[in-house]
């Protein structure tokens, strides 16, 4: 009697075991198939959300006309990894920029002494520091006084604020040239293309009055006129002044005025990468001075022999 009962008692476990076994392989079955669903349902509300905002957003305009052509890429010497400036051409662009540009755009971060050593001499740049006068003070009494410019003053502005440079360009407000390089989308290649880009507008075309048609501009119209024309300043070295030599002088200079200190990092660069090879190379030889030993070397073991009874 024991015995059957034992039996039926395994018997009852068996049963349970199985189901328990089928119970936990259904849930899951189905854990897996809710997690599965989750997923879809919700790669489809991201999905639908993005689509959405897409929709909402304002319309991507992707005409040239409203972003401007652009520029060709020209072959400046100063982009490459071992050329420096231009330097005859950063005083040569100088020059265009004092006769031609000065009149409506700064040049607020730049310093009379920044052209020491690369375009001028310091005596050159002390003279034409003295052609401007400066506010200074208070002096002994509180009182503000005029005095000759210094190597240290930066470039006067031509406008005493934004107010009176607006009411003398019919609204438009000429920007600051020192970091205009920098500042716009194809940097040196733009500002060039834009200053011998001017041209009539095509047929079907029409530029309101005051305003100036430059495919190169966003928009086609620009309230700048047409600033550079062949033989318009007399280069002290000679170089015939057309309006492409021009353009290329004063693009080469605003490239400097908004990075003056390339030539110095293209130096310290080539210094730092030959200090950098001459270490690698002794680090190598060194390594292997020393390793060559320990790496060569071959260990044998003589076990000792047997004593004998």
């Amino acid at each position: 009697m024991f015995r059957l009962s034992a039996l039926s008692t395994r018997q009852a476990v068996q049963r349970l075991a199985v189901q328990a076994r089928h119970q936990s392989t259904s849930s899951a079955a189905a854990a897996s198939s809710m997690t599965t669903k989750n997923m879809s349902m919700t790669a489809a509300g991201v999905a639908t959300v993005g689509a959405l905002a897409y929709m909402s957003m304002e319309t991507v305009d992707a005409n040239m006309a409203a972003d401007g052509l652009h520029a060709p890429v020209y072959p400046w010497e100063h982009k490459k990894n071992l050329a420096t400036f231009d330097h005859a051409a950063i005083r040569r662009g100088y020059q265009v920029y004092k006769e031609v540009c000065a009149a409506c755009h700064s040049l607020d971060r730049i310093a009379w002494r920044n052209l020491i050593g690369v375009s001028h001499t310091e005596a050159e740049v002390k003279a034409m520091a003295e052609e401007f006068e400066y506010t200074d003070g208070p002096n002994d009494v509180g009182d503000m006084f005029q005095r000759p410019g210094k190597p240290s003053d930066y470039m006067p502005q031509p406008y005493a604020n934004e107010e009176q440079a607006r009411a003398g360009n019919a609204g438009a407000y000429p920007p600051d040239l020192s970091l205009m390089i920098k500042a716009r989308h194809g940097g040196a290649d733009y500002v060039f293309s834009l200053l011998t880009g001017y041209q009539d507008p095509p047929a079907g075309v029409e530029i309101r009055e005051g305003l100036n048609f430059n495919p190169y501009f966003p928009g086609g119209a620009i309230g700048m006129a047409r600033v550079l024309y062949d033989g318009l300043v007399e280069y002290e070295d000679g170089t015939p002044a057309t309006t492409s030599q021009m353009a290329k002088d004063v693009t080469i200079f605003l490239s400097w005025a908004a990075e003056p200190e390339m030539d110095e990092r293209k130096k310290m660069g080539m210094k730092a990468l030959t200090m950098l090879a001459i270490l690698t190379g002794l680090s190598v030889y060194l390594k292997r001075h020393k390793w060559a030993g320990l790496k060569t070397r071959k260990i044998l073991y003589n076990p000792p022999a047997p004593k004998k009874h």
